[in-house]
């Protein structure tokens, strides 16, 4: 008797012998128990799932002698007519091969003639999808209204390519991937049927590289088959198709845990000097590092580790937590993608493996947030990754404790202000008696200091306001301070002497006015307000300080600006502009910058050239200067 392949010899014959495909097969059975047989039928899904067998079941349990029924016995003519290919009346066409308009119009002319031996005239069309875009347009009205003895069954593996006007006029039938534990159990029994002895990781290595498809798993297994005589193991699998084997990656990987580049670039050149290829081995390491993950996430199942759990390494295990698994397998899956385009792949892999010897240095993204929120909850400083800045529960009764009660305000001499030199450079002899300016006091006190030493030379709240420190209220205190003769606040990139009070920084505390309208200073207020603007809105503060002198009509203020920079900046912050001045003089105002125009501007669009000057338009951009060259 000649050869016969497993995947043809263990073709399913009846409904009940669909693996995987249980929906589909209860729902034809149904319709053909009840009566209702449609007159076109579309079965999509993956390769190798059963769409054409469920297409020659459903063909016999129609045109069996017993039937119409959903159990065909397989015995009858037109049963064995149909299981050999040989029935007249069910004619099955390759689409790939027949794709022309010609094609179908024959079946157009065929469909008249009514069946010769069967009940029905079936025509199975695989991979439908393939026909013409003419084909399809000539079948259309032959599928809406065929005759009452005819029916078309499709097949394809890309749904996406059937036009929507077919589809509407058939039954859709969605064929899934078959499960590996199934696919298993199918090997099983087809090792069972030759008398061969099969172990289960060798089953379940061939059912994972079936994914899915029962006729791949069918395929593979006639060529184990052929190599490993009676007996299938997972060791003549390894060696006869150049796999790497688990134990070799399980070194590999405790030298990667361990730090030790020399002995992994060793085993490495050890796995390739065995014959297996680059890809190969890149292949079964990310399938190697995806079981590590998987077990690190507490999945134990084998069909999905395709080995058991007590032979992936426990020191890598315990050395590796599953956010550095996680790292080692995307650069694993992107070493896959960058040897296609590499100068030479084996140093792109020895550079992976050298990278995977740090991998126990690698910190999440989770742990530095971790680090973060508990560093800020011990500092009693605002934490940016809490909502509202609030301490976390577990902490807050030790921030109240440190930052509440026990804070003493700092006192400072009259006479510890630098001296200030051109350039914003401070007089060494005053860094040596400053301590604060000096760097010799730096570090966090609450009782002798402030953050790094540097404490603003302001005149703090009297008794009964309310001040605060960072985010705590310290209320009930009187925090006082000596004035000193001048303050150094620091903008514009260098040190400058300001005149008058500077505004308390404190929260809960307004700035107190000090200018009227009537009759002010201009020079003065335009200083008080750049010192108002320098402490949170430095960008603001440095457009007003290039402004020209400003103008003052009843309670408008004009500031005059010589570019589009300052102005863009200065309208998109005028709200923060106009309370500050409103703060200063007591009342409200209205804050207008403009541009400086001059007569260099009208000259400079008369020397515009007409194509600049299209390109502006187009772009909505300006010109903001001229060269001459």
């Amino acid at each position: 008797m000649a050869y016969e392949v497993t995947a043809t010899r263990r073709r399913p014959q009846d409904f009940d012998s669909l693996v995987g495909q249980e929906f589909v097969a209860a729902t034809l059975k149904n319709a053909i128990e009840r009566g209702n047989i449609a007159h076109a039928y579309l079965f999509s899904g993956p390769r190798g799932c059963g769409k054409t067998s469920s297409a020659r079941i459903l063909a016999k349990a129609l045109n069996c002698l017993e039937g119409p029924t959903a159990n065909p016995c397989g015995k009858c003519t037109n049963c064995q007519e149909i299981t050999r290919g040989a029935s007249l009346d069910v004619i099955e066409i390759d689409g790939a091969s027949n794709t022309s308009v010609n094609d179908i119009r024959q079946i157009k002319d065929e469909v008249l003639f009514p069946p010769n031996s069967c009940r029905y005239k079936i025509y199975i069309i695989d991979e439908v999808h393939m026909l013409s875009t003419s084909a399809f347009n000539a079948l259309l009205k032959t599928i809406e209204e065929p005759p009452p003895y005819v029916i078309f069954i499709f097949a394809t593996t890309e749904l996406h390519k059937v036009p929507a006007t077919i589809k509407s006029r058939c039954q859709q039938f969605n064929f899934r991937l078959v499960s590996v534990e199934q696919l298993k159990e199918l090997l099983a029994e087809a090792a069972k049927e030759i008398n061969i002895t099969a172990d289960e990781e060798a089953l379940y290595w061939i059912a994972k590289e079936a994914t899915g498809s029962v006729r791949d798993a069918y395929t593979l297994f006639d060529q184990v088959v052929s190599f490993s005589g009676d007996h299938i193991t997972y060791d003549k699998i390894r060696d006869t198709l150049g796999l790497v084997g688990l134990d070799l990656l399980n070194t590999l990987t405790e030298a990667c845990a361990e730090g030790k580049s020399d002995e992994a670039l060793e085993e490495l050149d050890t796995i390739f000097q065995n014959g297996a290829s680059i890809e190969q081995f890149i292949v079964n390491y990310a399938d190697y590092f995806r079981s590590l993950l998987l077990i690190k996430s507490g999945v134990i199942k084998e069909a999905l580790l395709g080995q058991s759990m007590e032979r992936f390494s426990s020191k890598v295990l315990e050395q590796w937590s599953a956010p550095q698994l996680e790292r080692g397998l995307s650069l694993l899956l992107g070493l896959y993608r960058d040897i296609r385009y590499s100068l030479s792949p084996r140093y792109e892999v020895d550079l992976a493996i050298s990278r995977l010897c740090g991998l126990s240095h690698f910190v999440s993204m989770q742990d530095v947030h971790r680090v973060l929120e508990r560093t800020g909850a011990l500092l009693g400083g605002s934490n940016p990754f809490v909502e509202g800045g609030a301490v976390p529960p577990e902490h807050r009764q030790l921030s109240k404790e440190n930052f509440t009660t026990k804070f003493i305000p700092p006192v400072f001499e009259e006479k510890k202000t630098a001296s200030v030199m051109p350039g914003g450079v401070c007089d060494s002899r005053e860094m040596e008696r400053n301590q604060y300016l000096s760097g010799t006091q730096r570090n966090f006190s609450a009782q002798n200091g402030v953050p790094n030493g540097v404490f603003p030379n302001k005149n703090i709240a009297e008794e009964k306001t309310v001040a605060s420190w960072g985010n705590t209220e310290l209320s009930g205190q009187s925090v006082n301070n000596k004035p000193a003769e001048k303050s150094a606040t620091f903008f514009g990139g260098s040190f400058q002497k300001l005149g008058g009070e500077s505004p308390v920084e404190t929260r809960g505390i307004q700035t107190a006015k000090r200018f009227s309208l009537d009759s002010v200073d201009m020079a003065q207020f335009k200083q008080a307000v750049l010192e108002e603007l320098s402490l949170k809105h430095t960008s603001t503060a440095s457009a007003l300080v290039e402004s020209l002198p400003w103008e003052i009509s009843e309670n408008h203020i004009r500031v005059t600006v010589p570019n589009l920079f300052s102005l863009n900046q200065l309208q998109k912050e005028r709200a923060v502009v106009t309370q500050t001045m409103a703060a200063l003089v007591g009342q409200d105002v209205v804050f207008e910058p403009q541009l400086k125009q001059d007569v260099s501007e009208s000259k400079q669009k008369k020397q515009v050239p007409q194509q600049i000057d299209i390109l502006c338009k187009v772009f909505k951009g300006s010109v903001i200067g001229v060269s001459k060259r």
